[in-house]
Formats: C-alpha cells, sequence, structure tokens
C-alpha cells in the first residue's frame, strides 16, 4: 500500500511541476503577490516589489550549487544598493528553518540579503518556474532563476536550462544588466 501511495504521489508531483511549466513567466509580467515566510513560520511575508528588485530562486538550501551561488550576491549587496536595487530576495522551496540556518550558514556576521521560504512552493509555482526534483530533493523544486522587477513587473528574467549550474543566474551577469 504504501509503494502505491509513494507512486501516485510522485506521479502527482511530476504532473503538477510539468503543468506549472509550461506557462513560465514572462517579462513585463505582474509578479504575482503569494504568501512566503521569512524568519517565522507562523508569520506570511509579501515580497516587498516597490522600485527595482531582484528575485534569485534556488533549488534548495543547502545544496552545492546553490551555496556556490548565493554568497557572491551577498558579497556584491552594496553594488545592487548603488545600482538603486531595493531588495534581493534568495527564494527556495524550503521550510523557513531551513532558509533562516542557511542565511546564518552563508551570512554570519549578518547580510541584507533575504532569504525567503515558500514552504509550499505556491510563488515558485504561480511564476510557472516549478521542476520535479523528487528523484534528488524529495519533491517538486524552484527552477535556478533570476527576476529583476521594476515596481511588481518582470523587467528581466533569466531562467537556467541546467538547475545544476549558475551561468545567466550568477551575480556578476545580472549586476552587468543594471
Amino acid at each position: 500500500m504504501a509503494s502505491i501511495l509513494t507512486g501516485a504521489a510522485r506521479a502527482a508531483h511530476s504532473a503538477a511541476a510539468t503543468v506549472v511549466s509550461a506557462a513560465q513567466i514572462q517579462a513585463g509580467a505582474d509578479i504575482p503577490v503569494k504568501p512566503v515566510k521569512e524568519d517565522d513560520p507562523a508569520k506570511h511575508v509579501q515580497l516587498g516589489l516597490v522600485g527595482k528588485n531582484i528575485i534569485l530562486g534556488v533549488p534548495g538550501a543547502f545544496t552545492p550549487t546553490c551555496s556556490s551561488q548565493v554568497p557572491q550576491y551577498i558579497a556584491d549587496y552594496d553594488k545592487y544598493k548603488e545600482k538603486g536595487v531595493n531588495d534581493i530576495y534568495v527564494v527556495a522551496v524550503n521550510d523557513v528553518y531551513v532558509t533562516k540556518a542557511w542565511k546564518k550558514h552563508l551570512a554570519s556576521s549578518g547580510t541584507g540579503v533575504r532569504f525567503i521560504s515558500d514552504d509550499k512552493g505556491e510563488f515558485v509555482s504561480s511564476l510557472g518556474l516549478v521542476f520535479d526534483a523528487t528523484e534528488l530533493l524529495g519533491g517538486p523544486r524552484s527552477k535556478r532563476f533570476v527576476i529583476v522587477a521594476q515596481d511588481g513587473k518582470v523587467a528581466f528574467i533569466a531562467i537556467e536550462e541546467d538547475v545544476s549550474q549558475s551561468t545567466v543566474t550568477a551575480s556578476n551577469k545580472v549586476l552587468a544588466l543594471l
């Protein structure tokens, strides 16, 4: 019975990821308003998208590529501020305890970069940027992407073809666009 339920759950995760991925958000579209969490598992927050903001979607906290990609955004934080960026959001389909621990691990002395838990995957699903990572990470996860948002709209979006790589979503690539 357990194997039947596991198989059904995997099929549902895969089908959901496939359906959502077909409708990826495009430049010019409004950033959907969906509840996410930051620091407190009992409190929902919304991404503040007034002005210019960076939304970096990553497959998972503590994963090798994510843990090597995000530190450059932390190091470049002041450069982003100089270019008029209000906030940098790192969004992962992980629970808030994991994203909090990851932030502390990557920036033990603190950072202005905000680590966001999309624990149910609702935000990245609404962007159409979910993929089935069941075999590796246990369920649907965020594709690796970066959105430059201007007043709540997508000004620019880059999505990695291979989620295990950080090329078009690397901090130096995004800074060069601003």
